[in-house]
C-alpha cells in the first residue's frame, strides 16, 4: 500500500487500524500454490486471520480451510469454504465443538487424544452418523528449522507417536469413525524451504507407519506446514524452487504407492502476514535518559506478535513513517504504545527520520497473529477497527470497539445496583 493511500486510510477509518490488501492475499496463495504438487491442498488456518473479509478472499481464490474453534467454523462456512473442504484441530475441544463438526458435515475431524477419539465415537454413533477422523501424531523426533517447536517433545498436541503405534486395532474400537489418515504439525516459521521438504517426507513416513501399525486408512495425511515469512534483518522469505523441487519429489514418491490419497498442507502467516499493516498515530514524543520515544495510540494490545511472542530474541517488525515525506537523517527510536506497562513496545531501535505528533507509522508484515493474537482487553482499550482494500477501494470489515459495546456486556451484582 502506498504512504498516500496508508493516510487516506487513516484518515477515514481512524488508528490503531489494520490494514489488509486484498491482491496480496490471492497473490500469496497462487504463489503457494505454484510452488507445491498440484496433489498438496492449501488449507488456510484461520488462527492467523480470522477476519470473515480475509477468509472470504482466500476461499474465493481457492483455499480450504483449517480451525480450531465454534467461531472460526462459522466463520468459514460463512466465507463459503465447502464443509467438504474443512478440518477441526485442537488439543481441548468442548463437547459443542465436536456436535458442530458432526452437524456440519466436515471434511475431517483431527483427534488429539484418545479420549477424544472415544467421545466422538460415542457422539457419532448416538447421531446415527459416521465422522472422518485424521489422528494427530506427536512425532518421537522434533521439526527442523522451526522458530516453535509443535511436536517431538512433551506436548498437549496430538497422541505421541510411541502410544499410537502400539494401539492396535483402533478402527474396531471406534466404528461409528472413519480412521481416515495422519495429520503431524512440527513446527511454526520455518524459512528454510529444506526444512519443510524434509519435514514433509518425515510425516509421509510417519503415516505410513502408523497405518500399517493400527489398520487405520490412508485415505488422507496432513503434512502440517509452518512456512514462515521473514520480519527481521538477515532472515529471508522460503526460497520457493527449492521448496517446489523437493516436494515434487517427496510427494512423487509417496503417490507411487498411495495414488488416491488426500495430501493437505495448512498455511496462516505465510499467507496473511505479508498482505497486512498496522497504522498507527504518534501521540506524543519524549527522550528519556537518551533514547527518543514516540508514544503511539496503538500497541502490544493489537498486535502481540510484533514484540516477538514465542521469540527468544526480541526483534522489531519492518516500520516506516507514512503519509508524509521524511526530514533529516534516520535514528533509533522506540516505538511504544498507550498502555501502563514498560512491555507495551511495539518496536525497538526502529530506524526512523525526525518523528513529530500526529505522524503516522505503518507496522509491515503484521497480517498475521495481530488481533487474533493479542489482549485487546487490556485497559479496556478493546480491539482497532480492520478494512480490506481491494481494487484501491477500503471496505471496512471490522468495527472498532466502542466503550458502551465493552461495557455493555458487564452486570453488576443485584446487590450493588443499588448503591449506582
Amino acid at each position: 500500500m502506498t504512504s498516500r493511500l496508508c493516510a487516506d486510510l487513516a484518515a477515514e477509518f481512524g488508528t490503531p487500524l489494520f490494514a489488509y490488501d486484498a491482491t496480496s492475499l490471492t497473490g500469496a496463495l497462487t504463489e503457494l500454490r505454484t510452488a507445491l504438487p498440484p496433489a498438496l491442498e492449501v488449507f488456510y488456518s484461520l488462527k492467523a486471520n480470522p477476519n470473515l473479509g480475509v477468509v472470504a478472499t482466500l476461499a474465493g481464490a481457492g483455499a480450504r480451510a483449517e480451525v480450531s474453534s465454534l467461531v472460526e467454523l462459522r466463520t468459514a462456512l460463512l466465507a463459503g469454504v465447502s464443509p467438504a473442504d474443512v478440518i477441526f484441530l485442537g488439543p481441548g475441544k468442548s463437547a459443542e465443538e465436536l456436535a458442530a463438526c458432526l452437524d456440519a458435515g466436515i471434511y475431517a475431524v483431527v483427534v488429539e487424544s484418545f479420549a477424544e477419539l472415544a467421545d466422538l465415537n460415542r457422539m457419532a454413533a448416538h447421531r446415527g452418523r459416521r465422522q472422518r477422523v485424521l489422528l494427530r501424531i506427536n512425532p518421537a523426533t522434533a521439526a527442523r528449522g522451526s522458530r516453535l517447536t509443535m511436536g517431538g517433545k512433551p506436548r498437549q498436541f496430538g497422541i505421541d507417536e510411541h502410544e499410537v503405534l502400539a494401539a492396535g486395532d483402533l478402527p474396531a474400537r471406534h466404528p461409528a469413525l472413519d480412521l481416515a489418515g495422519v495429520h503431524a504439525y512440527l513446527g511454526t516459521r520455518i524459512l528454510d524451504a529444506a526444512d519443510v521438504v524434509a519435514n514433509t517426507r518425515q510425516v509421509l513416513d510417519l503415516a505410513r507407519r502408523v497405518a500399517a501399525a493400527t489398520g487405520i486408512a490412508l485415505d488422507a495425511v496432513d503434512v502440517g506446514g509452518g512456512l514462515g515469512v521473514a520480519y527481521f534483518p538477515g532472515e529471508h522469505d522460503p526460497d520457493l524452487d527449492v521448496l517446489r523441487a523437493g516436494l515434487a519429489d517427496a510427494i512423487a514418491e509417496f503417490r507411487r504407492d498411495h495414488p488416491a490419497t488426500r495430501l493437505l498442507l495448512e498455511s496462516g502467516r505465510y499467507l496473511t502476514a505479508r498482505a497486512g499493516l498496522y497504522l498507527v498515530g504518534v501521540r506524543y514524543v519524549k527522550t528519556s535518559m537518551g533514547q527518543r520515544f514516540a508514544v503511539t495510540d496503538g500497541g502490544t494490545h493489537h498486535h502481540m506478535a510484533a514484540v516477538g511472542i514465542g521469540s527468544f530474541v526480541k526483534r522489531s517488525f519492518p516500520t516506516q513513517l507514512v503519509g508524509r515525506d521524511a526530514t533529516g537523517p534516520t535514528g533509533p527510536w522506540q516505538l511504544t504504545g498507550p498502555l501502563c506497562t514498560p512491555n507495551d513496545t511495539v518496536a525497538k531501535d526502529a530506524e526512523l527520520p525526525e518523528l513529530a505528533r500526529g505522524d503516522l507509522l505503518a507496522i509491515g508484515r503484521s497480517g498475521a497473529y495481530g488481533p487474533t493474537a493479542s489482549p485487546g482487553l487490556f485497559l479496556s482499550h478493546g480491539f482497532p477497527a480492520e478494512v480490506l482494500v481491494r481494487d484501491g477501494v477500503a471496505h471496512l470489515v471490522r468495527e472498532r470497539d466502542a466503550p458502551e459495546e465493552l461495557l455493555g456486556k458487564q452486570r453488576l451484582p443485584t446487590h450493588l445496583q443499588e448503591r449506582i
